[in-house]
C-alpha cells in the first residue's frame, strides 16, 4: 500500500485540473488503498463542486449514509476527500452526495477502476496491479503500429462473438479470449482486433456506447488484470489491441455522471450543447476546464495502465458541429457565426497532442462522418490532429455500388472510382463496421444481388477491392465468413456456416487476403501516398472492370488487380500497363467461390507492346478478382 501524505493532491495537480491540462487525474480521484497513522484503509476522493456534503457508504459500514463524511478542501477546487481505515479491496460503495436543492444523489464513482456488474451499480475498492510480458512488443510497436504497416482490423462485441453452452453465464470472459479469440485472429492474419466499448455501461442495447464508468473496463467479462491479460496474450501473439472510447455523450442514469451533484458537472448547461436529441443522452461540456482533464485523463488512461496501441474515437461528428442533428432554431452558431464546436475541437486537438507526445508509437482514429477538413492533418495545420479516419464516403459508395445488378451498375460506376479522387486527403480507414449489419441492414452477404452463389462471389469481389485499395482494413466479426443472420448484441455468431463450402470459402480467402497485405510492401506500405496507386482501367462503365496497380518503392514490387464485376466471362481481356513487366496470379477469387475452378499460380503472363502501350491478355472469369504481382517477386513475412 502507498503512504497517505495529507493529501494526495499537490498544488500543481490542482492548477492542472482547474486549467484542463492534467492527464492523470485517476491517479488521485477515486478510491486507492493506502496506510495512513499506520493503519491500513482507503482514501477516497471525488469531485463535487455544488455539494453541500458528501458521504461514502458501502459494505464496510451496512450501507449507512453519515457514518465516513468526505472533507471539502478549503482551496474551493470542488474536490471532496477522506480516509476510512479497514477498508479492504474487492468492497463495493457509492457516494451520497447532499446538493444546494437539499435533494440527495447516490451516485458510482467516477473513477473507480471496477464496478459491479450491471444492473447493480456499486463501484469496487481496487487496485489492479499486473505483470506485464510484453516488453518485445512494446519495444518494436512502432513498426507494428506505424502508418506504413499493415492495418487490418478485426472489430469485435465480445458479449457477442462466442458463447459458452452453460446458460447460467454464457459470456466468454476477458480470458476465454485469450484462448480462444486470439488463435482465431492470428490464424486469419489480422494484425490488430478492435473492441467496441468496454468501459463500464449499465445497459447492454447500447453495445457499450453508453458509458458510466470511463476507467473501470466492464466487470461482465471478468476484472481489469483479466483485460489486462488478453492484451498481454494479444501482444505476445503479434496482435495489436484498438479500444473504443466515447467522450462524445454518456446516459442519464442516476447513479452515472449526469446531474452528479445535483448541478451540471459534466454535461453542458446549456440543453443547445449539453442534450443529445437522437441517443437522449447528455454532451459533455467541453467547455469546462475539470470536464476537459477528466476527459483527457480517461483517454491517456488506457494507453498507461492497459498497454493499448490504439483508441478509435466514437461521434466525432457529433462533438465538432453545433448543428450536429439539429434543426434550424436548435443550435447557436460559434463567435464567428459557424457551427464548428470550437471548444470541443479544440478538446480534441488537446487529446490528440498528449496522445502523441506521452505514447508516440500508437495511434488515435476518428469515427467521423462528415467531410470536415483536416481530421488526420497537424494541429499546427488547423487540422484535428488524429492518426487515421474512418472513410465513411467509400463505404457508403462501395456498398450501393455493390448492392446494385451487374447490368445496371454501368450507371453507378463512379460509386466504385470516385473513393480516388479524395483517398489521399485524410489517412483513411476502410470500415465494413457493425454499424452497417445491424438495425435492419443485414448482413454484408444479403447487401450482395443474385443468387445465394451470386452473392458469395459479389462478397469475394467486394473484399479483394477493400484490401487492395488504399487504407487500413477494418472488417466487423461475422464478414469473415459471410455471416447470413443480422447481427444482434444478445446471440452468438452463425458459426455453424463454417460447415459450409460457400462460407468456409470466404474465410479462407479472407485468410489469403490478410496474408497478402502483409507480406507485400505495395498493398500498404505506400497506403497514403498518392504515388502508391495508378489506374489501369478507370472508364470500363459498361463492363464494369476495373484495373489498378499498387505501386512499391521499386517497381518489381508492383501490384496488379483486375476485378470483373458482371458475371460474363471475357476471355484474352486487355489490360494496358506502363511498363513491360511478366506477372503471375497470386490470387485469384474464383478459386474460393467457383467450386470448379483452379487458376494456374505457376503460369507466366508476359505483357507485350502495341502502338506505344504495353498490354497484358487474361481470361477474366465472371464476378472475379485477381491480385497478381511480377513473375521475380517474392512474398515476406511482415514483422
Amino acid at each position: 500500500m502507498h503512504v497517505y501524505s495529507h493529501t494526495r493532491f499537490s498544488d500543481q495537480d490542482i492548477y492542472l485540473f482547474r486549467m484542463g491540462q492534467h492527464v492523470e487525474l485517476h491517479r488521485h480521484f477515486g478510491a486507492h488503498l493506502i496506510t495512513h497513522g499506520g493503519v491500513d484503509g482507503c482514501y477516497f476522493a471525488v469531485y463535487a463542486p455544488a455539494a453541500k456534503t458528501v458521504y461514502v457508504i458501502g459494505d464496510f459500514n451496512d450501507w449507512t449514509a453519515y457514518q465516513h463524511a468526505l472533507y471539502g478542501r478549503t482551496d474551493k477546487s470542488g474536490i471532496w476527500e477522506g480516509f476510512i481505515p479497514f477498508v479492504t479491496k474487492g468492497q463495493k460503495y457509492k457516494y451520497i452526495i447532499i446538493g444546494q436543492d437539499n435533494k440527495r444523489y447516490e451516485k458510482a464513482d467516477p473513477y473507480a477502476r471496477l464496478h459491479e456488474t450491471p444492473p447493480q451499480k456499486a463501484s469496487i475498492v481496487w487496485d489492479a496491479y499486473y505483470p506485464w510480458q510484453d516488453t518485445d512488443w512494446m519495444t518494436n510497436r512502432h513498426l507494428y503500429n506505424a502508418l506504413e504497416a499493415p492495418w487490418s482490423i478485426y472489430e469485435v462485441h465480445i458479449e457477442s462473438w462466442k458463447k459458452h453452452q452453460d446458460r447460467s453465464y454464457p459470456l466468454y470472459s476477458y480470458k476465454d479470449l485469450a484462448t480462444s479469440l486470439i488463435p482465431y485472429v492470428t490464424d486469419l492474419g489480422f494484425t490488430h482486433i478492435e473492441f467496441m466499448p468496454i468501459a463500464e455501461y449499465p445497459y447492454d442495447k447500447s453495445w457499450g456506447y453508453q458509458t458510466t464508468g470511463y476507467f473501470a473496463p466492464t466487470s461482465r467479462f471478468g476484472t481489469p488484470e483479466d483485460l489486462k491479460y488478453l492484451i498481454d496474450q494479444c501482444h505476445q501473439a503479434g496482435i495489436g489491441v484498438i479500444l473504443d472510447w466515447v467522450p462524445s455523450h454518456f446516459p442519464g442514469d442516476p447513479h452515472g455522471l449526469a446531474l452528479f451533484d445535483g448541478s451540471c458537472v459534466y454535461e453542458h448547461p446549456d440543453h443547445q450543447k449539453g442534450f443529445h436529441q437522437d441517443w437522449h443522452s447528455y454532451i459533455f461540456n467541453y467547455e469546462n476546464n475539470q470536464v476537459r482533464s477528466f476527459l483527457l485523463s480517461s483517454g491517456l488512461f488506457w494507453f498507461s495502465d492497459f498497454h493499448i496501441d490504439g483508441i478509435r474515437v466514437d461521434a466525432v461528428s457529433s462533438m465538432i458541429h453545433l448543428d450536429y442533428s439539429r434543426a434550424a432554431g436548435q443550435w447557436s452558431p460559434n463567435i464567428y457565426g459557424g457551427r464548428e464546436y470550437l471548444e470541443a475541437i479544440s478538446f480534441l486537438q488537446s487529446f490528440n497532442k498528449y496522445v502523441y507526445d506521452r505514447f508516440p508509437n500508437v495511434q488515435t482514429i476518428a469515427e467521423e462522418s462528415t467531410d470536415h477538413q483536416g481530421v488526420t492533418h497537424p494541429i499546427y495545420e488547423g487540422g484535428l490532429g488524429f492518426g487515421m479516419k474512418w472513410m465513411m464516403g467509400w463505404m457508403h459508395d462501395t456498398l450501393e455500388y455493390f448492392s446494385e445488378d451487374p447490368l445496371f451498375r454501368k450507371h453507378k460506376h463512379e460509386r466504385l472510382t470516385f473513393s480516388m479522387m479524395y483517398a489521399y486527403s485524410e489517412r483513411f480507414v476502410l470500415a465494413l463496421s457493425h454499424d452497417e449489419v445491424v438495425h435492419g441492414k443485414g448482413p454484408l452477404i444479403y447487401k450482395m444481388p443474385g443468387t445465394q452463389e451470386d452473392k458469395i462471389k459479389h462478397l469475394a469481389c467486394l473484399y479483394c477491392y477493400m484490401w487492395t485499395h488504399p487504407g487500413a482494413k477494418l472488417l466487423f466479426m461475422g464478414g469473415e465468413f459471410a455471416q447470413t443472420s443480422e447481427w444482434n448484441y444478445a446471440t452468438t455468431l452463425d458459426w455453424h456456416l463454417m460447415n459450409y463450402a460457400m462460407h468456409s470459402g470466404i474465410h479462407a480467402l479472407i485468410k489469403k487476403l490478410n496474408q497478402l497485405y502483409r507480406s507485400l510492401d505495395a498493398l500498404h506500405s505506400n497506403d497514403y501516398k498518392p504515388e502508391g496507386f495508378r489506374w489501369c482501367l478507370v472508364d470500363q462503365s459498361d463492363e464494369a472492370i476495373i484495373a489498378y496497380q499498387r505501386m512499391a518503392d521499386t517497381p518489381e514490387k508492383n501490384v496488379l488487380v483486375i476485378i470483373n464485376l458482371t458475371p460474363v466471362h471475357r476471355p484474352q481481356y486487355k489490360i494496358p500497363l506502363q511498363a513491360d513487366t511478366k506477372w503471375t496470379i497470386r490470387l485469384h477469387t474464383a478459386a474460393y467461390t467457383h467450386p470448379t475452378f483452379k487458376p494456374s499460380t505457376s503460369q507466366i503472363y508476359m505483357s507485350y507492346k502495341s502502338d506505344d502501350v504495353y498490354y497484358l491478355k487474361i481470361d477474366l472469369v465472371g464476378l472475379s478478382g485477381i491480385i497478381m504481382t511480377s513473375a521475380q517477386q517474392g512474398t515476406k513475412s511482415h514483422l
